[in-house]
C-alpha cells in the first residue's frame, strides 16, 4: 500500500514537472506560487456494501466540516493541491438478516493530492483536477451491538472541479466539488450478539461540496 501511494505521488509530481518544462515561458512572471483556502465542506457518501453471511447494505451519514488546502503553482496554469480535513460518520448495516445494526461511529482522515489546470484570464478562474487519496480510519466507536469494528486503510482516486472568484489581487472566494472513489474492507466482530465475525466490502465514494475563501501568497 505505501509503495503504491509513494509511486502515485512521484508520478503526479513528475507529470507536473514535465508540463512545466514543455510549456512556453510565460510573459507574466507576477503570478503567485502559493495559495491557501479555508472551506466549509459537505461530505456526502455514495455508499454501498457487500456483507458476507448476513447480507444487507451500508448506510453512512453525511457530515459538514472545515477543510484547509494548500496549492502550489508550477506555472500560471498548472498546480498541485494538498487537501486536508477529517470527518466523523455514523455507520449502520441495513436490511441484513439480523435487521438494521448500529455500527457506531468512525473518524476518517483522507489527505488528497490533486494535479490541477487553472483557466486564467479574468476574475473568474475555473479549474479541473485529478489525483490520489489515502484514507485512514481512526477513533472507532463500534456501537451497542458489535464487540469491535476494524476498517482497512484505503487508497483511492479523486476528481475535482471548481472556480475561484477574485475579490482583488490577493483574496478570492472559492466553490469546489470533488468525487472520491474510495473502498475499504470492514471486519465486524459480533460474537456476543450474533455468534460470528462478519466481513464487508464497503464502497464509500463520497461527493464533497465546498465553499470558502482563499488568499494568494
Amino acid at each position: 500500500m505505501k509503495k503504491t501511494v509513494i509511486s502515485g505521488l512521484i508520478m503526479l509530481f513528475g507529470w507536473a514537472h514535465f508540463v512545466q518544462a514543455q510549456e512556453a515561458p510565460s510573459t507574466d512572471s507576477d503570478y503567485s506560487k502559493w495559495q491557501i483556502r479555508l472551506r466549509g465542506i459537505v461530505v456526502s457518501p455514495d455508499e454501498g456494501a457487500s456483507i458476507e453471511t448476513i447480507g444487507g447494505d451500508a448506510d453512512i451519514s453525511t457530515t459538514f466540516v472545515p477543510e484547509l488546502d494548500f496549492t502550489y503553482f508550477f506555472t500560471e496554469n498548472w498546480a498541485a493541491e494538498l487537501i486536508l480535513a477529517t470527518t466523523k460518520h455514523d455507520v449502520e448495516a441495513v436490511g441484513t438478516t439480523a435487521g438494521d445494526i448500529d455500527l457506531g461511529e468512525v473518524w476518517l482522515l483522507p489527505p488528497t493530492l490533486t494535479g490541477q489546470y487553472h483557466f486564467t484570464g479574468g476574475d473568474l478562474v475555473p479549474y479541473l483536477g485529478a489525483g490520489v487519496n489515502l484514507t485512514l480510519f481512526y477513533g472507532v466507536d463500534e456501537g451497542p451491538v458489535a464487540d469491535d469494528v476494524d476498517y482497512d486503510t484505503a487508497l483511492g482516486f479523486a476528481l475535482q472541479g471548481g472556480f475561484d472568484f477574485m475579490l482583488n489581487d490577493t483574496w478570492f472566494l472559492n466553490v469546489d466539488i470533488k468525487k472520491l472513489f474510495l473502498n475499504t474492507d470492514a471486519t465486524v466482530n459480533a460474537t456476543s450478539a450474533l455468534g460470528a465475525t462478519v466481513t464487508a466490502d464497503v464502497d464509500i465514494n463520497p461527493w464533497i461540496f465546498g465553499f470558502g475563501v482563499g488568499v494568494k501568497l
